[in-house]
């Protein structure tokens, strides 16, 4: 009960659209511009409305705006590992285009696994616009029959006739591969990633080709998994190689085995030399600090989700797009001792 003697309102009628065309004197129609496609009204007049449905507490729904327009201004992001540290700059730059274009993203984690990411991606494209396959395990059929349904872009994989975004490892592989020649490494290892990767494919097939035009042997070597764990349990095989420098499939397999180094008593880098790929968060934190060669993640991901929402608008075919990487020299390569 009130002071009035009435009984208090259980809850707040939530705003609508209406509410804030009647406080900012405009149509719901400039409203529904406002809040859900940025950039059509003039700067001022989207700050008003803005802030008037900040005041009123209007929250967009996503199911009452589907069904006008058939969209429910969400996007699917899909990775293959969410606990890879590699993906939160992409994950990063991805939400901040969405949300600057009124889109919300949904995750989803396959977990290494071509099964679960197949059930997922059937799952979210139920339930959004369009859909972000980061690092897919899938075949390329698989991808393009997603493809077929709802507008779909690929990161770190191409597939034809499939939109996509990928780093060209050759750039930094160029320099990692110019860099261990000089200092005289002539054996060396690729520490590679899961077979069904295919950025693994592209980053073996640049080390062999890039080391065999040097004049080095290069040994292939099969992590158990693509983390650090792996890379840690990778060590026995790689003292097996008698090898003086290993490239490894990312980073975290790269720390991996920097550890197993550490644990047995092995010099990085004067006994061997090691350098990753990705460039995550941390990798240059360890002693010595990780040489890798560094992808546009938080690039990628922006342009993964404006190249989607195109798409998603008819605004664009299917198109791919490459972007460089950078080698990054630290501490963990030098000369060999022996």
């Amino acid at each position: 009960m009130d002071g009035s003697g009435r009984s208090a309102p259980k809850g707040r009628v939530p705003a609508t659209i209406y509410d804030v065309a009647r406080a900012t004197g405009v149509s719901p129609s400039t409203v529904s511009r406002a809040l859900n496609k940025p950039g059509r009204l003039s700067a001022a007049t989207e700050q008003r409305i803005r802030e008037a449905a900040a005041e009123l507490g209007y929250r967009m729904n996503p199911m009452a705006r589907a069904l006008p327009t058939g969209k429910t201004g969400t996007l699917g992001l899909l990775v293959s590992d969410l606990t890879n540290p590699v993906y939160f700059d992409l994950v990063r730059g991805a939400e901040r285009i969405a949300r600057e274009n009124g889109a919300t993203l949904i995750f989803a984690d396959s977990q290494e696994s071509s099964e679960l990411e197949r059930d997922n991606a059937e799952r979210l494209q139920v339930a959004v616009d369009g859909l972000l396959l980061v690092a897919s395990r899938l075949d390329d059929a698989q991808i393009q029959e997603l493809a077929s349904v709802k507008p779909l872009v690929a990161v770190n994989r191409l597939v034809s006739g499939v939109s996509g975004v990928v780093p060209d490892v050759s750039p930094g592989m160029t320099e990692a591969i110019n860099l261990l020649h000089r200092h005289g490494h002539r054996r060396i290892a690729y520490l590679a990633g899961p077979e069904a990767s295919w950025m693994n494919g592209m980053r073996r097939l640049s080390v062999f080709d890039l080391a065999e035009d040097k004049g080095m042997t290069i040994v292939e070597i099969q992590s158990p998994a693509p983390t650090r764990d792996g890379g840690t349990e990778s060590y026995p095989l790689v003292k097996a190689a008698n090898v003086t420098a290993v490239l490894a499939y990312n980073d975290l397999v790269a720390l991996g085995l920097l550890r197993a180094c550490r644990a047995h008593g092995v010099d990085v880098p004067g006994d061997l030399s090691v350098v990753g790929f990705d460039d995550i968060f941390g990798a240059d934190l360890p002693t010595p600090a990780l040489t890798t060669v560094r992808s546009p993640m938080s690039d990628m991901g922006m342009r993964a989700v404006r190249m989607l929402l195109a798409v998603i608008e008819g605004e664009a075919e299917s198109t791919q797009l490459i972007l460089p990487t950078e080698f990054v020299n630290r501490e963990s390569t030098a000369a060999p001792r022996r």
